[in-house]
């Protein structure tokens, strides 16, 4: 497997992130993923897909690495492998990548959000003895509307 990342104008963002990335956030339709892209590779998202031997994207993380109070991180937005492919080592295979990422950024720390309901991937983040650190809350708000 090889990875690679993946610029917002390379067909590949169409072809090969698209799909995968939609597969997990089912409300995002092609033209809402295409300006999202473009949006949080300008906040400097990164979309980093794994290639198998037959040049297959078969999964992809978007990561940017932020200055926190609690120190320098990789913080992985979005973690997807194709579902075909589940359990055969290449999630695996792309947290190691990106656990090296942020070794050669200087971070302190890999970080990322689960959704509550993702049994799955709860185990798969404790198999690689990745902690429950914190909670992450949040306030939905009607766009365009300020509080009074």
């Amino acid at each position: 497997m090889t990875t690679s990342d993946i610029e917002t104008d390379d067909v590949r963002m169409r072809t090969d992130v698209q799909p995968l990335i939609r597969a997990l956030r089912t409300s995002l339709t092609e033209t809402g993923f295409l300006e999202f892209a473009h949006r949080a590779s300008e906040q400097g998202l990164v979309f980093t897909g794994v290639y198998d031997e037959y040049s297959r994207c078969v999964a992809v993380a978007t990561h940017r690495v932020l200055e926190t109070s609690r120190g320098r991180l990789l913080f992985v937005d979005d973690l997807v492998t194709d579902p075909e492919l589940r359990s055969h080592g290449v999630g695996g295979y792309l947290v190691d990548q990106l656990a090296e990422r942020a070794r050669e950024a200087n971070c302190a720390r890999l970080e990322l959000d689960s959704g509550v309901v993702n049994n799955q991937a709860h185990r798969f983040y404790h198999a690689r003895r990745m902690a429950v650190s914190a909670f992450h809350f949040a306030l939905e708000l009607e766009h365009g509307k300020s509080a009074s």
